[in-house]
């Protein structure tokens, strides 16, 4: 394969065709993920990816495989996911001024991201993923067809209140933020619990001062919010910042609240999906289709070109996690549909 590093730090190998001219299918997955987590979200499709291409043994077939290691999926580090496949769909738009000095001390020269954008040649996209959740090995089966993705919003919330010191404020003169904070947060959960299919996730508080003898003067959080139906995600959010706004006027504090991500849910394109199906039925495995709870690049490249995606049963259903776990016989399945996947490709293009 001949390999390089996309100006958004993407690491693309390319299996060449019996053509130099022949049109590609893309497989791919992240090589970025959490802290504390464990080995096998993103990069094990990435691996996935390397391997059917060496399980062709140098056979070339009527289109290139061109495997790709996204960048920046997670949007941990930057607050802002999908760098990576967001550069390949040609959708990278204003890039925080952060991630560019990151681009630059990595050695890359973002004035060139938009270099990274894949051509018109794109049969579409492929991408293996371990599950992150307990639904397969629920029902016993190695693999899991994804039907779609359901849409996610990300917002950053800051309560303002006032710091003072925590033995002298009589608390009915108190303006603080974090007890405004921590009565929205079980308003989120309360909203999650009442709404069928949604989650709703506060994953990060920072509070300043931060002195254990110190009235909090400002509360930051995190809201991530999901579900396949994206009006039914975006009502959500709308109660969920009015709770917020009641609680800071109520409390004498002051709210704000920043989108740092609103992707609308994704479905996985009919006729990948009708040929992976194909794929995992034919190489002895049962059928299962599924709606993906994690965003996933997937969503990304489905706004540029076809896309399918195939699960794997993730042990106890654990990610994001440093027990994060996969079976070696699920690989096995994953590769044998992967290979049928290719045949079956291989068949449509010539017909």
């Amino acid at each position: 394969m001949s390999v390089h590093v996309d100006a958004a730090g993407n690491i693309r190998g390319c299996y060449s065709a019996t053509q130099p001219s022949m049109p590609r299918l893309l497989i791919g997955s992240h090589l970025d993920t959490v802290p504390r987590a464990g080995a096998f979200d993103g990069v094990l499709g990435v691996v996935l990816g390397v391997a059917l291409v060496n399980l062709l043994a140098g056979r070339r077939l009527n289109f290139q495989i061109e495997v790709v290691g996204f960048s920046e999926e997670e949007g941990v580090r930057f607050g802002v996911p999908f760098i990576g496949s967001r550069a390949l769909a040609g959708t990278a738009g204003d890039i925080d001024v952060l991630v560019l000095d990151a681009i630059r001390a990595f050695g890359l020269d973002p004035s060139r991201i938009g270099e990274a954008r894949v051509g018109d040649d794109a049969l579409g996209y492929l991408e293996f993923h371990i599950e992150q959740g307990p639904l397969l090995e629920s029902l016993d089966f190695p693999l899991g067809v994804v039907e779609a993705i359901v849409g996610q919003s990300r917002v950053d919330v800051v309560f303002e209140g006032k710091a003072n010191h925590a033995g002298t404020t009589p608390m009915n003169l108190r303006r603080d933020a974090l007890a405004g904070a921590a009565e929205w947060i079980c308003k989120v959960e309360s909203e999650a619990q009442a709404t069928h299919g949604l989650v709703a996730t506060v994953g990060r508080l920072q509070v300043q001062p931060g002195a254990g003898n110190v009235i909090a003067g400002t509360a930051l959080a995190s809201l991530d919010v999901r579900h396949a139906d994206d009006a039914i995600r975006k009502r959500a959010v709308a109660a969920i910042q009015e709770h917020a706004n009641e609680i800071a006027t109520r409390r004498g504090l002051s709210v704000s609240w920043e989108c740092r991500l609103d992707q609308a849910s994704v479905a996985m394109d009919p006729l990948l999906m009708e040929n992976l199906k194909h794929s995992v039925r034919v190489s002895g495995y049962p059928l299962h289709q599924m709606v993906s709870g994690a965003g996933h690049d997937a969503m990304i490249m489905a706004t540029r070109m076809p896309a399918a995606m195939l699960f794997l049963r993730s042990p106890g259903g654990i990610s994001h996690h440093p027990d994060e776990n996969v079976r070696a016989e699920d690989v096995a399945a994953a590769l044998m549909a992967g290979e049928a996947f290719l045949e079956k490709l291989r068949e449509s293009a010539l017909s």
